[in-house]
């Protein structure tokens, strides 16, 4: 009977690892939830000082969502008012804003939906959508940190008001006394990368060299050694950052790459990792980077930084250019790329 109940077990035991197997894999695989959303056509949506109304692409007015606390505007309507085109790509399910908007607006915007009425409908929760903001993928937090997915309703893709605050740049705040959401500050300046021949002031940032140079003037040098330079993301705000020496001191910067307002910075005493007459400066890493990727430019450079990897002195490097990432590793003192690397952005 034991030795019965034994074979038994042995021979289901393949059985059992598969079905957990299966569990597994199904636990952790991306899924679509139906939601109960707020239509709220009685939400008045206000940016820099002035009321909005939203239409897809047949011009028909669309309406805010309110879910889960917070207020989900169409990702289209946006595109629009931040002068990028919207692709959606079926397959790899990715919605994609990028270039100087070429589409037209929406047709018929005289006829507004009077007749909408706030009511509960159902949507769907897409933690399977893609979102791409010029050449980078973008994932979104609420307040406290914790990840928000858009929303899918008749056909409109949403984001909360809080992601759209960062994509166009602006603050965001809420009168619930008038159910009044204001979107306001800087005009836009969201773009991780300039391609097709545009360059950053004409994305509304400094360049890099631009940028170095306010944090040349505040520290009261003409003349540094660059270590580090980075163009960044931080709280909706493209930031640069660098470090360089100067005089015996060591400098790091972080500067707004909109207004060049320097929003910190640090000094200590210190000397370069090596004299300018032993390694390559940044600039000839920059150029040997660039020649790697035909077409790309300073501006798609995201990361260029000198660093130590087993005793050898590199510079890491990190472009985005076309839709493609790009890193690599330059020996600091020979000039030879050590290591390289691409992959879509999509990936």
């Amino acid at each position: 009977m034991c030795k019965c109940k034994e074979t038994i077990s042995r021979a289901l035991l393949p059985l059992l690892c598969a079905v957990l197997l299966l569990g597994l894999l199904v636990g952790s695989a991306r899924a679509v939830s139906t939601v109960t959303a707020r239509l709220s056509p009685d939400y008045t949506i206000v940016i820099d000082g002035t009321e909005r109304t939203f239409y897809n692409v047949s011009g028909q007015q669309v309406h805010p969502l309110a879910y889960s606390g917070t207020t989900y505007l169409p990702v289209r309507a946006i595109g629009e008012l931040m002068d990028r085109n919207v692709d959606w790509n079926e397959t790899t399910k990715t919605i994609t804003l990028s270039g100087k908007r070429t589409a037209d607006a929406s047709v018929d915007r005289t006829t507004p939906d009077a007749s909408a009425k706030a009511k509960d409908v159902s949507a769907e929760l897409r933690d399977d959508f893609t979102v791409i903001v010029d050449g980078s993928k973008r994932t979104f937090a609420d307040v406290n940190g914790k990840t928000v997915y858009p929303l899918l309703y008749n056909g409109s893709t949403y984001l909360p008001v809080r992601a759209i605050g960062e994509l166009m740049g602006k603050s965001v705040s809420w009168d619930g006394s008038t159910s009044t959401v204001t979107l306001s500050g800087s005009t836009v300046t969201d773009a991780d990368s300039f391609s097709g021949g545009q360059s950053a002031p004409s994305q509304g940032i400094l360049t890099v060299e631009e940028a170095k140079a306010k944090a040349l003037k505040h520290a009261g040098v003409t003349e540094a050694i660059f270590t580090k330079e980075k163009l960044d993301w931080d709280d909706g705000r493209q930031e640069y950052e660098f470090e360089f020496y100067a005089g015996g001191q060591e400098y790091e910067y972080e500067i707004d790459a909109k207004t060049g307002d320097i929003l910190s910075h640090e000094v200590e005493s210190g000397t370069p990792p090596t004299s300018s007459g032993s390694a390559i400066t940044l600039e000839k890493a920059r150029e040997i980077a660039l020649a790697k990727v035909p077409g790309a430019a300073a501006s798609d450079i995201k990361k260029l930084k000198l660093d130590r990897d087993d005793g050898k002195q590199i510079y890491e490097v990190e472009i985005i250019y076309k839709e493609m990432e790009y890193e690599m590793e330059i020996d600091a003192s020979s000039g030879k790329v050590l290591e390289f690397s691409s992959e879509s952005i999509y990936d």
